[in-house]
This record gives C-alpha cells, sequence and structure tokens, in this order.
C-alpha cells in the first residue's frame, strides 16, 4: 500500500489524524540498555500500544548493569499486556530483526565523565559533560562505539531507523550518518522541555505553542512563541516576574535575556558564565562527581537487592532529576515539580517513531542533517532544528536568519564538532588536537595536548580508534 501523508500539526508534539499503519510488529532495541534511565523509556513504550512494538532488547556490555535494569522493569511494570523485554550482550543477535534503534551508550560510565570534567578544571576550564572540552573528550571514545554500532546495523538491521541518545549527540548523529544516511535522527528533551516551560510561564498551552528554535545540539535558542498566531515571547522576555516561574528564566535572568532578546537553551549557561562557573566547580563537586558517586550506590544496592531494584531506582531517579543543571541554582532552590514529572527523551523519541511508522506526523525538535534549513551552516553539517515527520521521513524547517552572535558561537563551535567526527572516523590525533583547540571554550592549542592525551587514555580498548591511512599494523 502507499505511504500514508498527513500534515503536520501546527505546534510542537504529535496531531493530526492517525492513518493506516503500513509496518507490521515493531522491535525496538536500545544499545546501553543497562542505563539508569532504560526504565523510563520502557515505561514510555508501555503506555503507547499504538507504537505496534511488540519487544524491545535492552542491549548492554556489562552484565551486572542489566540485571539490575532488567529487575526494575519489572518491578515497574503495569498490569496487562505490553511488549515483551529480552536483554542481551551480543550486538549483532540484539540488532537482527530490529525496525529500530535507540541508541543510549555511554563509554566509559560515570568515572569516565568525571576524568574529563576533572581534567579542564585543572587547566582553568570549564568542565562539563557534554559542552566545550568534556563534551570533545566524550566524543573520543563515544564516536568510535558508535560507529562500531552503526556498521553492525547497517549488515544486519540497514533499514532500521537509529534514534540517536548517545552524547555529544550533534556529533554521534553526524558520525553515525556517514553509515547509515538519513536513517539517523537524533534527539535531546532539552529544547522539548524549554518550550513548554516558557509556554507555561506565558500562560500558553504548550501543546497549542508554535515554535522557533535553532542551533545545534546542547546550543540553541527559542526566538519565537507563537500563540493564535501571535508571538508571546517578547512579553514574556519582558516580564522579570514571569521569567521567575520558570527554570531558564531564572538561570539566566533578567537582564541578560532582556539583552538576547530571545531565550537560550540551558546549556547555554556554561557559554554566558564559563568563567564564573569554572572557579565555582574547581572548588567543589562536579555533576559528575556527584552521579558518579549516586550511581554506584545505586547500582551496588540494587545488586544486591533486587527483589527491591524497582523502589530504590525510583528514589535515586527524583534525587538525580532534583538535582539536575543545579551549577546554576542557588543551593536552597529545587526544580519546578513541572519540570520532575514531565516527559522526557524517551517522550520525543517515540513521538517521532511514531511518525516515522506511520503514525501520527508530529513537529519536533530533532537533529538532523542541515539541508538547507539554516542557509548560513553548510548543508552536510547537523542542526538541531524545528522537523516536520511523518512516515515518509524527517525534514527541517527554514529557520529564521542567524544574527552575528549566534552564527559564530554556532559556527565556531561546529568547526570543533566536525573536527573531532573526522578525527575520530579518520584516525587523526591531529585533527583531534585541532578540535579542542578550536572550540571557543578551549581557544588554547597548548591546553589541547593535555586535553587530548587524557582523553586517549580512556579510550574503550573494545572500541580503539582506526589506524591512519598508511600505517601498517603492528603485532603484539
Amino acid at each position: 500500500m502507499p505511504l500514508p501523508t498527513a500534515t503536520p500539526a501546527p505546534c510542537l508534539g504529535r496531531g493530526g489524524a492517525v492513518p493506516a499503519r503500513y509496518r507490521g510488529p515493531v522491535r525496538l532495541v536500545v544499545l546501553g540498555g543497562g542505563g539508569f534511565r532504560t526504565p523510563l523509556l520502557v515505561e514510555a513504550v508501555r503506555r503507547r500500544p499504538e507504537l505496534g512494538i511488540d519487544e524491545i532488547v535492552l542491549h548492554d556490555v556489562d552484565r551486572g548493569r542489566l540485571a539490575v535494569v532488567e529487575a526494575v522493569v519489572a518491578g515497574t511494570a503495569r498490569p496487562g499486556p505490553g511488549p515483551r523485554v529480552r536483554t542481551g550482550t551480543d550486538l549483532r543477535d540484539a540488532l537482527q530483526g530490529a525496525g529500530a534503534v535507540f541508541s543510549a551508550i555511554r563509554v566509559g560510565g560515570a568515572a569516565a565523565r568525571v576524568a574529563d570534567e576533572r581534567d579542564a578544571l585543572r587547566l582553568g576550564l570549564l568542565g562539563q559533560e557534554t559542552v566545550g572540552a568534556g563534551g570533545l573528550a566524550y566524543a573520543v571514545r563515544s564516536l568510535p562505539a558508535v560507529l562500531a554500532a552503526a556498521r553492525t546495523q547497517a549488515e544486519v538491521a540497514p533499514d532500521a531507523w537509529l534514534l540517536m541518545f548517545t552524547n555529544p549527540a550533534g556529533m554521534t548523529t553526524q558520525a553515525a550518518r556517514q553509515l547509515l544516511g538519513d536513517r539517523v535522527v537524533g534527539i535531546c528533551d532539552s529544547p522539548t522541555g524549554l518550550v513548554a516551560r516558557a509556554a507555561r510561564a506565558a500562560g500558553v498551552d504548550p501543546a497549542a505553542a508554535d515554535p522557533d528554535y535553532v542551533g545545534i545540539n546542547h546550543l540553541g535558542w527559542l526566538t519565537a512563541l507563537r500563540s493564535g498566531g501571535r508571538d508571546v515571547l517578547p512579553e514574556l522576555l519582558a516580564d522579570p516576574a514571569r521569567l521567575q516561574r520558570f527554570e531558564e528564566g531564572r538561570l539566566f535572568g533578567a537582564e541578560l535575556l532582556d539583552a538576547l532578546g530571545y531565550l537560550p537553551n540551558e546549556y547555554l549557561y556554561f557559554f554566558y558564565r564559563s568563567r564564573e562557573l569554572a572557579r565555582e566547580l574547581a572548588a567543589g563537586r562536579t555533576r559528575g562527581e556527584v552521579l558518579a558517586a549516586d550511581q554506584a550506590a545505586f547500582y551496588a544496592a540494587a545488586g544486591g537487592a533486587l527483589p527491591r531494584a524497582a523502589d530504590l531506582w525510583r528514589a535515586a531517579r527524583l534525587q538525580r532529576e532534583r538535582t539536575y543543571l543545579a551549577e546554576g541554582r542557588a543551593a536552597d532552590e529545587d526544580r519546578d515539580e513541572a519540570d520532575l514529572t514531565g516527559g522526557g527523551y524517551q517522550d520525543v523519541a517515540l513521538d517521532a517513531l511514531e511518525a516515522l511508522t506511520g503514525g501520527r506526523p508530529a513537529r519536533l525538535v530533532l537533529d538532523v542533517r542541515n539541508g538547507g534549513a539554516v542557509p548560513q551552516l553548510p548543508a552536510d553539517t547537523v542542526v538541531e532544528t524545528l522537523c516536520d515527520v511523518d512516515a515518509t521521513g524527517v525534514r527541517p524547517r527554514p529557520a529564521p536568519p542567524l544574527d552575528l552572535h549566534r552564527l559564530g558561537l554556532l559556527a565556531s563551535v561546529r568547526a570543533a564538532e566536525d573536527a573531532m567526527v573526522h578525527a575520530v572516523t579518520h584516525g587523526s590525533t591531529a585533527d583531534a588536537r585541532r578540535a579542542f583547540a578550536l572550540h571557543p571554550l578551549v581557544g588554547s592549542w597548548e591546553a589541547a595536548s593535555p586535553l587530548l592525551a587524557g582523553a586517549l587514555a580512556r579510550v574503550d580498548p573494545d572500541w580503539p580508534w582506526p589506524r591512519p591511512a598508511g600505517t601498517a599494523a603492528t603485532s603484539s
């Protein structure tokens, strides 16, 4: 039968009539299935039988973590029918018959993140998991694993959609596209959360909001928020009382937002306050150190008491969410309850998957090939922008022109990220050092050398860098 078509909804999220599904039951494979957030994904799938997912395969290289997550998933299951859930450590076997693949790999775990962040802080630079030196160091070890998984998927399940959660999502999406093309879609919940929070603060139904958002992963801005055809964002930015009602308004403050004239993604905090943050983080525990301790405690406790794993997970999850981006909040300031209970990356991904497999069309902020959506950036680079999604694919919408501030920042960060993708793909340490040096939060050829050395020391031997072209293999 022909692929169904429908006009996408004029707001962020799902909408429109539900066309007939054009494919059979879907097997969903989760790479990095032993991760802490996996139970949220499984729960979200169970709530949406219209997706047609009849089996979820959780793949991970860590059997212990898989056992814990399997126990949590069983303990949080609601009565009634739902997809089968199985676990495994063999990648090729897991990918057999996949209709969709969610990549949530975390190479090196929380301990490697701590080392990434501390390496940067020792040099007086900002240390953060996905931003600046920390993000590039993360890419050094993430990209080989992502490329290896994409190669296997290209052989075993080339028609499956790959929805990329593995951070840094802009770089991992760019890398996987080299092997799987437009079947790769990058997922981040930050833009969707930003739109929802801003809409609520402006007195607008988030489901009916019509936004303009453009950037790259963890570096983007909300530039318009229409309701009934009227842009309510200028009024919101001019109202200090309303800005205090939501996370980003408090994070950036009325003075900075008035100067900018648009609403930044929460991760722009690391750019707009980089010097102050580096000093603060160097003096205390980083977010990575907090998570490393908390996750180690959770997996150890749950592994020794699997019948209680679900209860332990619920408590650990609430604490984890309450401390998210705590760098930007006062010590006595909690996150909004709406931020803690709202949908996350799993709902964005499932909205996209439903649309791609013939369900409701959607309008979502996704990481995709630019094409001509942002004409000031290269066509082949990955951007994070508003897209129309349906059974025919993902189409980024034309974005409003960038001013010099945003264009300059996007171009400089994207240049560093593209250099790192090229470096790992081709095994070039020279390009990797160049990537560190080019990034505006590093900006030093000298600092790039120790940053790269530390990152290379944490590359997993199971996913090594390729040898540069022209070099011969050596026997051990």
